[in-house]
């Protein structure tokens, strides 16, 4: 289960509960005359291929015990269910206290175990008398599919997953090499320590500041693009692969201005300057990126 389809579905969760509930009302009338709730449960089945994703379909009494087994397509969850106590579930007492049809925030299911949301649908007499509710189960995954299918399952969806696979990879190659460059550049030196060249150990510790900021990088793209993990929250929530991969390369390119500093110090004092406008850079980008995070962190409005 990935996080972001949770996010995606509370995006899109009003518009699946006008979607479901017009297709459950549209099958079954609201308000019985008589009373009687069998030509309602006579209509399950329909409903069930009504709504072609749906993986059970069943009918609770006012008390919260289902009436009915489950009509479902799915073998290991057709024909049960009946006689079980299910007024401690979220969409029975849901109902009972809105007066309408509602659809649940999705939770784990006991018997397929695929995170799920119930649609229940409140069947009354004419004197307003709960006769019994409608429900229906569908995953996570198959409501997304139904109202939003770009966000599952779409052919751009599923390249845009390998593509960013696909340069993690590349970069995680390019991180390595950066890697094993920098441990070759000072290890050459052997165990002779006066043999050790100053400007080799900082080019060195540039090389594995970019392959750590590199390999930063790739983490927070696979994470977020490939995986669907949530993004961190606090400053920087708007895009923490940004803020990261900034964050590295400001601290490499420190090191490069301490190393500009030593180098023209002792060897031509009249390029200083040069260090200086790098310096000046790196504190521009530092700036920035402060700026930039701060006009990406949640207001207080929004956290509660």
């Amino acid at each position: 289960m990935q996080i972001q389809e949770i996010k995606e579905y509370a995006q899109i969760r009003v518009k699946a509960r006008a979607y479901l509930c017009y297709i459950m009302g549209r099958n079954i009338s609201q308000t019985i005359k008589t009373g009687d709730i069998t030509t309602v449960l006579a209509k399950l089945d329909g409903l069930n291929d009504s709504i072609a994703k749906a993986e059970a379909v069943y009918a609770l009494d006012s008390n919260g015990v289902q009436i009915v087994d489950n009509i479902s397509k799915n073998k290991r969850l057709a024909g049960i269910g009946k006689g079980e106590d299910r007024s401690d579930r979220a969409y029975y007492y849901k109902t009972i206290k809105d007066h309408r049809c509602t659809l649940t925030d999705p939770y784990p299911s006991y018997v397929s175990n695929t995170m799920v949301v119930t649609s229940s649908f409140p069947i009354y007499d004419e004197e307003d008398n709960l006769l019994c509710i409608i429900c229906v189960d569908i995953s996570l995954a198959n409501i997304l599919r139904m109202v939003h299918p770009s966000s599952v399952d779409s052919f751009a969806g599923a390249l845009s997953k390998v593509a960013y696979t696909s340069f993690s990879i590349a970069l995680a190659a390019v991180s390595l090499l950066l890697f094993i460059k920098g441990i070759i550049s000072f290890m050459h030196f052997g165990i002779d320590l006066m043999a050790i060249d100053i400007n080799e150990m900082f080019k060195a510790t540039i090389l594995l500041t970019l392959s750590l900021a590199i390999f930063d990088l790739v983490k927070a793209i696979f994470e977020e693009e490939v995986l669907g993990k949530e993004k961190k929250n606090g400053a920087g929530e708007g895009h923490q692969t940004m803020i990261r991969f900034l964050g590295s390369i400001i601290i490499a390119l420190s090191i490069e201005a301490l190393m500009l500093v030593f180098k023209f110090a002792l060897t031509d004092p009249a390029k200083l300057e040069y260090a200086v406008y790098l310096i000046t850079g790196v504190s521009f980008l530092l700036v920035s990126l402060s700026v930039y995070i701060r006009f990406n962190r949640p207001s207080s409005k929004s956290k509660k």
